[in-house]
C-alpha cells in the first residue's frame, strides 16, 4: 500500500487565531505476510498461462504432424492408383488385341474395362484426397499460399513399439493439462493461505507535525490504529477458498481420469493398426507381390486367363492401398499420443479435455 500524506488543522479562528497548522503521514502496515501470499496467488496464475500456452503449442503441433502423414500417404495412394489405372488400360488394350485375334471372349473385355474404369475413379478420388490433405496442411501450418507439391519423408519411418503402462506413465508426467489442473492446487492452497491471513488485522501508523500559532510551538503527534475483529474474521472467504481448493483438487483428479479414458480410445486405434500394419508389412503384402509375379509369368506361359492376371493385380494394388491406410490410421494415432492427446488446435475454446478427434 502506498503511504497517505495530507494537510491537518485545529483550533483554528481559537483567540482570532490561526490555530495548530501541520501535515501528516500515514501508512498502513500490512500483516501475515498478506502481501507474499497475493504474489504466490499470482505466480501460480501467471504458471497456469504458461501450461495453457503449452497445450496450445501441442496442439498445434500434433495437427502439423499428422496433417504431414496425411499428405504423404495421400502422395503415395495417388502414385499406385496412377500406376493401377495405366495397367488398367493398357491391359483394355491387350484384351482388344487378343479379341481381334479371337483368343478371348468378349466377357474378358468387358471385365477389363471395368477393371480400368474402376481403377479411374480410385486415382480421381485419390488425386482429391491429396489435394484435401494438402489444404488441411496449409490451414493448420496458417498459410494459404501453399501449392501441392512432392514431400519428402516415408510414413513408416521413426515408429515407436508403444506399451500401455510406458505411454499412461508418460502422459502423467508430461501432460500440461495434468499439470495446470496441479497447479490449480497450488493456486488454491495459497489462496487459502491469504484467506487465513486475512484474519490478523493490519496495523494503521499515523504521524503529524504541527505549528501552534498561539503558543509558537512546534509539536508532533503519532496515532497507531487497529481493526477489532469481532464480527468480521474473513470466514466467508475463508470458506470459499476451502471450497475452491477441494474442487481444485477433485479437478486433478478429474483431469487424470479423462487422460486415461481418451488415451484408451486412442491406445486401441493404436493398436489395432499397430497390429494390421505389421501383418501386411510381414505377410500379406509380400504375399500380394508373389503371387502377381507367379501370376503374370503363369500368364505369359499360358497358364493362367487374362481374368486371373487381372484378379492378381487388383488385389496386389489393394492390399498396398490398405496398407498405406492402416499406416496413415497407425501414424495418426502414434502422433496423438506422442502429442499427449492434445489436437484441434484450429478449433474455438480453451477447454482443458479439447483432445484428439477421430479423423
Amino acid at each position: 500500500p502506498n503511504p497517505v500524506a495530507g494537510y491537518i488543522g485545529a483550533e483554528m479562528g481559537n483567540e482570532g487565531r490561526a490555530g495548530q497548522q501541520g501535515g501528516f503521514l500515514s501508512q498502513e502496515i500490512v500483516t501475515a505476510k498478506k502481501l507474499q501470499w497475493n504474489r504466490s496467488v499470482a505466480s501460480q496464475e501467471v504458471r497456469q498461462s504458461q501450461y495453457a500456452w503449452e497445450m496450445q503449442r501441442q496442439r498445434v503441433l500434433t495437427d502439423v504432424r499428422r496433417s504431414f502423414y496425411d499428405v504423404l500417404v495421400a502422395q503415395r495412394t495417388v502414385e499406385l492408383s496412377d500406376q493401377l489405372a495405366r495397367i488398367g488400360d493398357e491391359g483394355v488394350k491387350s484384351v482388344e488385341a487378343l479379341m481381334k485375334a479371337k483368343e478371348v471372349a468378349r466377357g474378358d473385355l468387358l471385365q477389363a474395362r471395368i477393371e480400368a474404369d474402376t481403377a479411374k475413379v480410385l486415382l480421381e478420388r485419390a488425386s482429391n484426397r491429396h489435394v484435401a490433405a494438402w489444404r488441411n496442411l496449409a490451414a493448420v501450418v496458417g498459410t494459404d499460399d501453399m501449392e501441392p507439391r512432392p514431400l519428402a519423408g516415408d510414413v513408416q519411418d521413426g515408429l515407436l513399439q508403444l506399451t500401455w503402462d510406458d505411454t499412461f506413465s508418460r502422459l502423467l508426467a508430461q501432460s500440461p493439462q495434468l499439470a495446470n489442473a496441479q497447479t490449480g492446487v497450488a493456486r488454491a492452497q495459497a489462496a487459502l493461505s491469504r484467506e487465513c491471513a486475512g484474519r490478523v488485522p493490519n496495523v494503521e501508523l499515523q504521524g503529524a507535525v504541527q505549528y501552534d500559532n498561539a503558543t509558537r510551538d512546534t509539536f508532533a503527534t503519532v496515532q497507531v490504529g487497529v481493526p477489532v475483529p469481532i464480527y468480521n474474521r474473513n470466514q466467508g472467504n475463508i470458506r470459499r477458498a476451502q471450497a475452491e481448493l477441494l474442487a481444485a483438487e477433485r479437478e486433478v483428479q478429474r483431469v487424470q481420469l479423462a487422460l486415461r479414458q481418451r488415451l484408451a480410445v486412442v491406445f486401441e486405434q493404436y493398436t489395432n493398426a499397430r497390429f494390421q500394419v505389421d501383418k501386411y508389412q510381414r505377410d500379406i503384402v509380400p504375399n500380394a507381390e508373389a503371387s502377381l509375379k507367379l501370376t503374370t509369368s503363369g500368364y505369359k506361359q499360358g497358364e493362367y486367363s487374362y481374368l486371373s492376371l487381372l484378379t492378381a493385380q487388383r488385389t496386389f494394388f489393394q492390399t498396398n492401398l490398405t496398407y498405406l491406410d492402416a499406416l496413415r490410421e497407425l501414424r495418426a494415432a502414434a502422433t496423438t499420443i506422442e502429442g499427449n492427446l492434445l489436437s484441434d488446435s484450429l478449433q474455438a475454446g480453451d477447454s482443458s479435455d479439447r483432445g484428439s478427434s477421430e479423423r
